[in-house]
This record gives structure tokens, C-alpha cells and sequence, in this order.
């Protein structure tokens, strides 16, 4: 399928729905499947809803719920009315829904009914769309369920609305520097502009099926189902990977030609579940960005899927979903690198004056794009620091190659400084991660009067309560790594903190005393 349509003027539901078979699956749920007709009637009447509750163009719609048609649904249904989406994990603490809402000034939320029961007081004054019925909520303006809105829609929908390629999409919430969440301002472009550098690279047909385990409100999940929609390819959609056996064997059951997942995802597969067993004859790709996966996991995943394509991936949630990406067949000669800017996308590394760094200098990475977002939601002070002329400042430190090859050292924020030395984190993080009876782990700072700062990491072990772990981590430390990395503490844990998305939290972890 053609991916160069014209984007003046069009609306990114357009974009993702327009020509494809109504009877073409779209959606592979536990329990359902949904059509491609199915969502264009549901993307309709959600649409028809919010005009009917008075919903002005550039309106924000919060939208939080897992995984599912509702939740496919309804954001097309927000992008088609010309409204912005704000979608939240069902984790959200009340502290941050509340501060969303009140910088969004969002008047209209769409809400998986257990959700919006646990915040009812946060949404007095609102009008709430639900994917069931339920009971009584306080105060609302409206309330309808997911059935009451399909039923009012007209047999023939009306269109969508018209925008600009500048109009705010959605809001998409990351932690701020101040520690409250802080909105990127995501626009039409934006997302079109990242969907179809990816479908390039990847080389995405109608004939693929991705595994879904990333969460749609995640900018990688969003960008999942952005890029199978455009091609009218269909997503297996399993937010059970708490049970990874289910997922490798939905994967063998449906046919699935992709999966895509952050380190921790891979971490389990390769050292906690049976994939090393198991043949997947369809599986063409596997996607991995959202984090580092050490070298350690990228060799085994190598072993353990000889016949896949392995895309080990770099981008932000400033850029819409992805900013560069490493070819597959380069993955043994720069093992490390995330490679170069997917198309339309240039990447540099700069250093302090701006200048390209040389080979093994170490700079910052700056990206320019159309899927650069257009800044932070009300924050002035922050977008002119990180957005600047059309440029990207990401905050990560990097090296290139001889070849231009980007190898990422670490975020800025995530160095400590030892006896006068920055040491990097990701970096004591991949040697610890050869440890082979080591699941995952996350490494911080520790105070230390002499050097100033110290390691401390934080272990799963891959057997728990293996009564030779800690013994055998401390032969593998004084073995095979320099001194100034061998954590001065580490602590034995059943999980790491993680997100909705499986990313490590190590704002928690350096809490812990």
C-alpha cells in the first residue's frame, strides 16, 4: 500500500483508515476480533458524540483505559473530530491526574469504567464517556457507555474534521524536570511524518501482524498502531506478558510476522521464558527501543531467532515515537549503536558550542524533522531549552563512529561522578548484564565521603532465592569488571519498579536507603 499520500489538510484518522477493506481484521484481542469497518463506525460515532456535547476543534479528551477497541475507537474518534488527545495509564497516581486535568482544562474523558469509579471526584464537572455502563458517578455534566455512542451514529458519517498540519493531535505526558508531568505537544505532522518513516525502514506490508504488548498510551505502542493501521496491517493485541509462555504461544497461534518491546520485554524472553525452544516461522522483525538493551541480550536474542530481523532502535517522546534506527545486517560490525536518523529525520552530536563532535568525542544528540514535536504544553521556559529553531536537544550523550554511527553513553541526568571521574550508568549496567544468572538490573548513585559518589545496583536474579547468587555475583564483579564500576552496594530484589510500559522507574529506586 502507497504511503505518500498528500498530508495537507488531512486528518490523521484519514490518514490511518481511509481505502482500507471494511471486513480486513484490524484488531486480534484475547477474545475478539475487530474490523477495519468496525473501527471506521466506532472512530464515526465517537466523533458524532463529542460535536454533540458542544467539542470545539483543538478541545482535549483525556483518555485512559487498556488496550482495546474501545480504546482504538475512541482515539480516532478524538483525531477525527479535530480534538487533542491526552491519554493516561490506568496507573496514574491522583496527583497526576489531577494535575493534567487542570493543565489541560479538559471538560470531556473517555474512561474504562473501573477507572474512572477509582478517580470519580477528579471528574465533577465533566462530561464522561465509559467503555460499560456503571454506576452512578457524582456530579457529572453527561454520561453515556460505549454502546449508547454506537447507537446514535448516522448510517452515513458525517466528515472528518479538516485541520492544518500544525494542529495539536494529542498531549502525550512525560515526567517533567520539576517532577510533574509535562505534555509534548504532538501535531498532525508529527505523526504522519514518524508513521511513514517507519513503515519505510521496516518495510511494513497489509500482510503483517504485530504482537501488542506495549500499551497504545506508551508514544512506541501509539506508533505500533499507527503504522499497522496506515498499511492496513492488524495488530494481536495481549497485555499478558506477566505470563510470557501466553504471548510466545499467541504469537505462534496467530502468525505473528512482528514483535516489539522495551528491554525488560526482551531481558524476560531470552533469560525466563522458553523462546530459546520454540520456532517462529512467520516472525520477520523484532523492534527494540524505549531503553538499552545490553549487548549481552542483543547476542543471545540473535541465537534465539537466527531467522529475524533484530531493528534495535532510538527515539523520544519529543519525536513523536522514533529517531534512528540500526539496519539489521549492520547489527554484528556496530553492536552498541543505534545506528543513524530514519528517513526525514537528520541526527547530530554536538558539543557544548554546537559543533559536530570528531569520532569518540562525546556530544549531545540533536535531531531535526518533521516529527519533532512542537514543544511542552504551557511550558515556555522548557520548550525554548529543547526545542530550539526546529531542533530537537534530547539530553542523551553520545559518540559516532568513523561511519556516523550514534553510541549512546548515557542521558545526561543518569552519570555519577566517582573520585572526580563520570562514570556511566548504562554502561555498568551492560557489563553487570553479562552475568548470566542475572535477570535485570538497574544501577544509581550512592553517597560516598571519600569519592564522592558510588554504584549501587539494584538485581533480579534469573532463579530467585538461589542461595549462590549473591557468592557467584561477586566472583563475576572482581572478575570481569574495572573497580571503579563494582557496585559498592547492591540490593537483591524480586522486580525492578517499572511503568505501564515496562521502563524502569529509578526515580524509586533512589529513594530506596
Amino acid at each position: 500500500m502507497k504511503t505518500n499520500m498528500a498530508r495537507d489538510n488531512l486528518n490523521v484518522a484519514d490518514f490511518l483508515l481511509e481505502g482500507k477493506p471494511p471486513d480486513r481484521i484490524a484488531l486480534r484481542l484475547p477474545d475478539e476480533e475487530r474490523t477495519y469497518g468496525e473501527l471506521q463506525a466506532a472512530a464515526a460515532a465517537f466523533s458524532r458524540h463529542f460535536d454533540g456535547l458542544g467539542c470545539r476543534k483543538g478541545d482535549r479528551v483525556v483518555l485512559a483505559g487498556d488496550n482495546s477497541f474501545f480504546w482504538v475507537g475512541a482515539y480516532l474518534g478524538i483525531l477525527r473530530a479535530g480534538l487533542v488527545c491526552v491519554p493516561l495509564p490506568t496507573t496514574v497516581t491522583p496527583e497526576d491526574l489531577e494535575h493534567v486535568l487542570a493543565v489541560t482544562e479538559a471538560r470531556v474523558a473517555v474512561l474504562q469504567a473501573g477507572f474512572a469509579a477509582k478517580h470519580a471526584s477528579h471528574f465533577r464537572g465533566m462530561h464522561l464517556i465509559m467503555d460499560r455502563e456503571s454506576q452512578a458517578l457524582p456530579d457529572l455534566l453527561t454520561k453515556a457507555s460505549f454502546d449508547e455512542v454506537a447507537s446514535q451514529s448516522p448510517k452515513v458519517p458525517t466528515p472528518a474534521c479538516k485541520i492544518e498540519p500544525s494542529d495539536l493531535a494529542a498531549l502525550m505526558f512525560t515526567s517533567g524536570s520539576t517532577g510533574k508531568p509535562r505534555g509534548v505537544m504532538v501535531s498532525h505532522r508529527n505523526i504522519m511524518a514518524n508513521t511513514e518513516s517507519i513503515i519505510e525502514y521496516l518495510g511494513l506490508t497489509e500482510a503483517d501482524r504485530i504482537m501488542t504488548v506495549l500499551p497504545f498510551h506508551y508514544c512506541f505502542g501509539t506508533s505500533l498502531l499507527h503504522t499497522h493501521l496506515r498499511v492496513g496491517a492488524s495488530l494481536v493485541v495481549d497485555a499478558r506478558f506477566m505470563y510470557p509462555e501466553r504471548i510466545l504461544q499467541r504469537m505462534l497461534e496467530t502468525d505473528c510476522t512482528g514483535f516489539a518491546g522495551v528491554p525488560s520485554h526482551f531481558q524476560i524472553l531470552l533469560r525466563n521464558s522458553s523462546l530459546r525452544k520454540k520456532t517462529f516461522p512467520r516472525l520477520r522483525y523484532v523492534q527494540q527501543a524505549g531503553g538499552h538493551l545490553a549487548p549481552a541480550f542483543i547476542q543471545e536474542l540473535k541465537e534465539a531467532l537466527p531467522g529475524t530481523q533484530i531493528f534495535i532502535m532510538y527515539g523520544q517522546t519529543e519525536a513523536t515515537a522514533r529517531l534512528s534506527y540500526l539496519p539489521p545486517d549492520l547489527l554484528d560490525q556496530k553492536l552498541g549503536s543505534v545506528g543513524k536518523g530514519i528517513p526525514g529525520v537528520k541526527l547530530y552530536v554536538v558539543d557544548e558550542s554546537g559543533h559536530k563532535v570528531r569520532p569518540e568525542e562525546v556530544g549531545e544528540i540533536v535531531a531535526e524533522g518533521d516529527n519533532v514535536a512542537l514543544g511542552y504544553w504551557r511550558e515556555p521556559a522548557e520548550t525554548a531549552t529543547t526545542f530550539s529553531n526546529g531542533t530537537l536537544h534530547t539530553g542523551d550523550l553520545a559518540t559516532v563512529d568513523e561511519d556516523g554511527f550514534i553510541y549512546i553513553v548515557d542521558r545526561a541526568k543518569d552519570f555519577l561522578k566517582c573520585g572526580g571521574k563520570r562514570i556511566s550508568c548504562r554502561q555498568v549496567e551492560s557489563q553487570l548484564q553479562e552475568f548470566e544468572c542475572l535477570l535485570e538490573t538497574a544501577v544509581v548513585a550512592m553517597p560516598d565521603e571519600v569519592l564522592g559518589e558510588a554504584v549501587k545496583a539494584f538485581l533480579v536474579a534469573r532463579m530467585p532465592g538461589c542461595p549462590a547468587f549473591e557468592a557467584c555475583f561477586r566472583v563475576f564483579c572482581k572478575e570481569h569488571m574495572q573497580p571503579q564500576f563494582v557496585p559498592r552496594e547492591f540490593v537483591v530484589t524480586d522486580c525492578l519498579p517499572k511503568n505501564s510500559a515496562g521502563k524502569v522507574l529509578k526515580r524509586n529506586l533512589r529513594s530506596v536507603q
